[in-house]
């Protein structure tokens, strides 16, 4: 800062334009600085009083949701239970629902599935040998249908057809039938339906009710 003087023609002298203003622009600086320290030395009093009241306070992670406790009125949920379960990391179904089948002639296996997608059973088949055949006066050739079919009826225990006795059929088109059969090689073998174990038959057909989904591929 600099300070220039001058001088009247009566002899008296004062300061010039300049020096005033910078004179009052300091003090207002300094008004301000004294303010901000007279409120933040009031906030760090309070803090450290809130600090002293709440011993431990100072160990709560800055990582971790805050979860405030809030008052519900009657019959309504409160706040924070929604809070946590939005921090759940994964909801868990309360029942399995429907199933549906899958059968891959290509692997020959057979795979029951949840509604959520989840294998329930995987079992070994044996489909249709592709092979030309005759019953009841008819000539046919022993191939599995593959497409998108429903179960639309069942049988309880042992069922003799023309082309021998089936375990708890379970049928999807006409007379195809998943079932079970003492013989289930690891190679297409059947008349055009198809086997699994004898083990397995009860318990799948326990599994697929009337309406079950079955996709053949």
């Amino acid at each position: 800062m600099w300070i220039e003087w001058r001088k009247f023609t009566n002899g008296h002298w004062r300061f010039g334009r300049a020096p005033i203003l910078w004179m009052l622009c300091a003090g207002i600086l300094l008004t301000v600085v004294l303010l901000n320290l007279a409120v933040f030395e009031g906030q760090a009093g309070q803090t450290k009083q809130w600090t002293e009241e709440n011993p431990g306070s100072e160990r709560i992670s800055l990582n971790l949701p805050k979860i405030v406790e809030e008052r519900a009125a009657p019959g309504e949920t409160p706040v924070s239970d929604f809070r946590k379960v939005r921090a759940a990391s994964r909801p868990v179904a309360r029942e399995i629902g429907y199933v549906s089948v899958k059968v891959n002639l290509k692997r020959q296996i057979l795979t029951v599935v949840d509604s959520q997608g989840q294998i329930l059973k995987t079992l070994p088949i044996s489909s249709g040998n592709g092979k030309w055949f005759t019953s009841e006066g008819r000539r046919r050739r022993a191939i599995t249908p593959t497409g998108s079919f429903t179960v639309y009826r069942k049988i309880a225990g042992w069922r003799r057809g023309p082309l021998g006795p089936m375990y708890y059929p379970n049928y999807i088109v006409g007379g195809i039938a998943i079932h079970g059969s003492p013989s289930v090689p690891s190679r297409p073998a059947s008349h055009g339906c198809i086997r699994i174990p004898m083990y397995a038959a009860k318990q799948f057909s326990a599994m697929t009710p009337i309406g079950t989904p079955v996709l053949v591929y």
